[in-house]
Parts: C-alpha cells; sequence; structure tokens
C-alpha cells in the first residue's frame, strides 16, 4: 500500500503541470529567510522524469533567484532600522566587492542573507540579480547532475534505513 502511494506521488510531482509549479515555489519560499531546501523537490521530478531535467533547473534557478530579489527588498527596506550593523566587516566585504558577491548567493545558510544585506546596501539591483541566478544556476545543476550519478540501488537502500 505505502509503495503504491509512493509511486502515485511521484507520478505526481513528475507531472509538467503540478511538478514544476511545486518545484517554482519550493524554490521561491528556500531563498527566502525560512530553512526550506529546494534541493530535494527538484531531484525528485528531474528522477521521476528525466525529459523535464532543463525545465526543473530553470524553473527553480527562477523561483530561487525570484526569492533572493525579495531578500534584497527586504534588505533595502530595512536598512534605516539597523543602521549601526553597517560598521560589521560583512558590509565591508559586501561593500567592497559589490555585485559580483551575489554569486554565492546559493551557498545555504549564508546565501539568502547575502541577499538581504545587498539591499541593505542597496548594491545595483539588475547586477546583484544576474550574478544570484548565475550561482543558483550552477548550483542546481551541479547538484542535480551529481545526485543523478548517484545509482537507484543507493536511493532504494536509503529508502529501506529510513523507512
Amino acid at each position: 500500500m505505502i509503495e503504491s502511494a509512493i509511486a502515485w506521488l511521484l507520478n505526481l510531482i513528475a507531472a509538467p503541470e503540478v511538478g514544476l509549479t511545486s518545484v517554482f515555489l519550493i524554490s521561491f519560499i528556500s531563498a527566502t529567510l525560512l530553512p526550506l531546501g529546494s534541493e530535494p523537490a527538484v531531484f525528485a521530478v528531474i528522477k521521476a522524469n528525466p525529459a523535464l531535467f532543463w525545465p526543473t533547473i530553470l524553473v527553480a534557478t527562477v523561483g530561487n533567484t525570484l526569492g533572493g530579489a525579495v531578500d534584497y527588498w527586504m534588505g533595502y527596506r530595512a536598512k534605516q532600522a539597523f543602521a549601526k550593523e553597517r560598521e560589521t566587516r560583512w558590509f565591508r566585504w559586501l561593500a567592497r566587492y559589490g555585485a559580483k558577491t551575489m554569486l554565492l548567493a546559493w551557498l545555504p545558510g549564508v546565501g539568502d542573507p547575502l541577499c538581504t544585506l545587498a539591499g541593505w546596501l542597496k548594491l545595483p539591483f539588475w547586477p546583484s540579480v544576474a550574478y544570484m541566478a548565475i550561482g543558483k544556476f550552477a548550483r542546481y545543476l551541479t547538484m542535480t547532475g551529481l545526485l543523478l550519478y548517484v545509482p537507484d540501488g543507493v536511493w532504494h537502500q536509503i529508502g529501506q534505513w529510513l523507512g
């Protein structure tokens, strides 16, 4: 019974009309300051429907980049509330390297606050978003590519250990 439920869920996630929307929403939300990872959703959709590899990578990149842009906007608006924090080394580092630091927006735990700080410092918006997109695209492409090279037997073994 549980196996048929899992198969049904994977088929639902793999459907382009549902899977890509789910990937977008999860990628968007995970790019905000909420602790959520989008890689499992991206991997599940691609594993269930390999023909959706590039559309899934692109949708995840767009969703995650837009979430980063929301972080940027929050930082832009919060600037007046925390003016004394501007003296920390993070701010000096961001001010020194500018929008190119958004290449690191993909880093877990650091990337989302980095986008917020970029907005706070009023780094140029479109260059910041472009660098965010490049970094996030490279992350999704690398992570998903590596996960696809793991043999199915390993995933089945992990599933047996967990379940």
